[in-house]
């Protein structure tokens, strides 16, 4: 069999959702991953190999790797949400958290937990995604530019390269250019040279090519089935050319690392081949020329569910709503929408918000994180796994999470609030996912990075600033009520409002107003809210709920 007939590429998601969006900690260089390595296999009995368990990661993360254990922990759990997992173990494992008691109590529970140890080395090493390199600082991008700038142009034309957790052409050079170090860092101990390198006998085990599958995937004769890249390299007519003997049951390292070079490709389920060849979708409303930049398109049509990708850029003052098939399970980045409001009522993977302004954003259950990046003046109403940002100025974040939200750099003026709304199918689309109502950690954020450790760069919403938000479409379920309900100090601010409310209107009753004057007090009160509805900017939202004509029906999608 020819070797031209298997394509190999990267894989998306350990990019988007697992390569968190700060450069790493020092100590995740190859120097130390390769310490740790051997480190492990030399204490499989301890709970380090061939799964690594928590208290063994805790050891050697704030020992050996000097990081603080709250680091520690979430580097491990950002890692445990990739892992594929049924909704009823999510939600059990959220049951076990939320009767915890006490630390000592999450942290026994906390103790039982294991990642596989070879994937988890592969996913730290990774993290380098997002290093500073001072070349780059200084020539603007990462060594391959000039391929890079023509292939990696975005909706706008424009290059896409400040986010590289959504370039692929980056994660493939990423993979290229660092593939012997992700080989050496699988190997055996006993394969490695004095000075801890590969040399031209050395074998790699299937384990480690097994655990090479969290990052490659690929497909024979472009088959529309994909596989994972050890079934590959196990089939027996590729051998010859990646180096497996049935002797040694190893394959021969200089031989895999240039079948794997020969087999990589593009990958055909990234950003860029979504944009190139995905299905665009005219979900927003053409009125008024203003939309003739938005451009919204999927890839759902031609690849298999875990790949399902929508890329929606430059939405500009539209109220766009969808619960959609094409949704579901989806990774999701919104990119330059200004002055909108985005409904997005379906269970997703991921989202990603990205260069956007004075917008409103309402979503789904998201099963892993949301992300935010360079926002300003943005609100986002969500349920999610986790929530993180950088470069925002003055957002507001009504949400619902089992996690602390992660404020990484740069951002300012951030403000979290609880999680205030709900529509017909969230409790269904919330159990979908393996999103519980607890633990519930929308209050307590997390500063990641030691330049930002000013607490005062993020508020909680005062409870009489606090307002429910009504989501304004019509669907099927059965859900009626905010998941969870309402923290108490909001609850009860809602409710002297209420009181508030009910007092003017009997005050009004009892004041016996002629006919005529009570219509001209109504239509005071009436020019009062007008003008209230101006001045908030909530009149554009309203009138973008208005349905377009029959004529400009919203294509289904």
């Amino acid at each position: 069999m020819d070797q031209s007939m298997v394509h190999l590429w990267v894989k998306t998601e350990p990019f988007i959702v697992g390569a968190l969006q700060i450069p790493p900690p020092s100590k995740f260089s190859m120097h130390y991953l390769r310490k740790m390595s051997t480190y492990v296999r030399m204490r499989a009995s301890e709970g380090c190999y061939p799964c690594l368990f928590w208290p063994m990661w805790r050891h050697i993360a704030c020992g050996k790797l000097q990081l603080a254990k709250d680091l520690a922990w979430l580097y491990f759990e950002i890692f445990d949400s990739l892992v594929e997992r049924t909704p009823e173990e999510r939600l059990e494992w959220a049951e076990v958290v939320s009767s915890c008691t006490s630390e000592e109590e999450l942290e026994k529970q906390r103790n039982k937990l294991s990642v596989d140890t070879l994937q988890f080395l592969l996913f730290l090493y990774i993290q380098q995604l997002n290093k500073i390199s001072l070349r780059t600082s200084l020539i603007g991008e990462e060594w391959p530019s000039p391929r890079d700038k023509s292939q990696s142009a975005n909706l706008t034309g424009k290059s896409t390269c400040q986010n590289k957790n959504w370039n692929d052409y980056t994660h493939q050079a990423f993979v290229q250019n660092h593939l012997l170090d992700l080989l050496e860092l699988l190997l055996d101990p006993d394969q490695l040279s004095a000075s801890s390198h590969s040399t031209h006998g050395s074998l790699v085990s299937p384990e480690a090519v097994r655990a090479l599958s969290f990052l490659i995937e690929g497909t024979v004769n472009k088959t529309r089935t994909v596989h994972p890249l050890h079934e590959l390299a196990l089939w027996q007519p590729l051998h010859v050319k990646n180096g497996y003997s049935k002797i040694t049951k190893a394959f021969s390292f200089p031989k895999l690392e240039v079948w794997l070079r020969a087999c990589l490709i593009g990958s055909p389920f990234g950003t860029s081949a979504c944009l190139k060849s995905g299905k665009k979708l005219a979900w927003a409303q053409q009125v008024e020329g203003t939309t003739k930049r938005a451009k919204i398109a999927c890839n759902v049509h031609m690849v298999p569910e875990v790949h399902r990708m929508v890329v929606m850029s430059q939405v500009y003052k539209q109220t766009l709503a969808k619960s959609s098939d094409t949704l579901v399970g989806a990774h999701v980045k919104i990119h330059r929408c200004n002055e909108s409001f985005i409904y997005l009522l379906s269970p997703l993977r991921s989202v990603t918000i990205e260069k956007c302004r004075n917008s409103t954003f309402v979503l789904g259950p998201v099963q892993t994180a949301i992300h935010l990046h360079s926002c300003d003046n943005v609100k986002v109403i969500g349920i999610c796994y986790r929530l993180s940002l950088s470069s925002t100025t003055g957002c507001t974040f009504n949400i619902l999470t089992p996690t602390h939200p992660l404020i990484l750099l740069g951002n300012q003026a951030v403000t979290f609030a609880p999680y205030h709304t709900h529509y017909p199918m969230l409790e269904d689309h919330m159990a979908r996912m393996g999103l519980a109502t607890v633990p519930n950690y929308w209050d307590s954020p997390m500063l990641v990075c030691k330049e930002n450790s000013d607490a005062s760069v993020f508020r909680l919403l005062p409870p009489s600033e606090f307002y429910t938000f009504v989501i304004p479409f019509e669907m099927e379920g059965d859900t009626t009520e905010t998941p969870g309900g309402l923290p108490h100090a909001y609850q009860k601010a809602l409710s002297q409002r209420e009181q508030k409310i009910q007092v003017w209107q009997k005050t009004v009753k009892e004041a016996g107003l002629t006919k005529d004057q009570r219509k001209q007090f109504q239509v005071l009160v009436e020019n009062k809210f007008y003008e209230w509805l101006i001045h908030t900017g909530h009149r554009q939202q309203l009138d973008s709920l208005v349905p377009p004509a029959a004529g400009s029906k919203q294509a289904a999608g």
